[in-house]
């Protein structure tokens, strides 16, 4: 695992004072731009999802943007389907939706209805663990569909801003805390 932690400490770059006054940014742009950067990533998410021993998953959902960027190799990796947690008006038909509290602002989360089914075992993944509100209604949104979410796995965890605290016990997987 050393790898990883050397990939995660030189390539995901602070952006101070993005998107607005007093919120870092984490750029993981130059990780994923490094031919080992997901790969190790994926193996890294594989391994801690393989720690908490939950059996077999039927679905990776990752949360937009970067959750894409994650979860679909994931999802690959653990020979299981990938759904999308889009950002509100990004997805056709009649969708669930969740509303929830950013850092700086609000959005609401949509998936769309019969992407997930009742007792479907879903891992959800973004790239970041900041206060909670994303993976929260994330998880929510999921669980209104049917789904069962065993777990979060993240890339970075923020432990200042408590995120773990809005999961509800969910199991988490973070592979770096800053």
């Amino acid at each position: 695992m050393a790898g990883l932690e050397e990939l995660l400490d030189t390539r995901i770059r602070s952006v101070p004072d993005w998107p607005v006054p007093g919120v870092t940014f984490r750029d993981i742009t130059p990780l994923l731009a490094d031919p080992a950067g997901i790969p190790a990533v994926v193996d890294g998410m594989r391994a801690g999802l393989d720690g908490l021993g939950l059996g077999d998953v039927d679905l990776v959902a990752g949360i937009e943007a970067r959750g894409f960027v994650l979860g679909a190799p994931l999802a690959v990796a653990l020979g299981c389907g990938f759904v999308p947690v889009r950002k509100q008006g990004k997805l056709p038909g009649e969708v669930h939706s969740a509303s929830y509290d950013l850092e700086y602002g609000q959005a609401v989360l949509e998936v769309q209805v019969g992407a997930v089914a009742a007792g479907h075992r879903v891992v959800l993944v973004d790239d970041v663990l900041a206060t909670g509100g994303t993976a929260a209604a994330a998880a929510e949104l999921l669980r209104a569909a049917g789904a069962e979410v065993v777990a979060l796995a993240v890339l970075l965890e923020l432990p200042a801003l408590d995120g773990r605290a809005r999961l509800d016990g969910l199991p988490l997987v973070s592979l770096r805390a800053v």
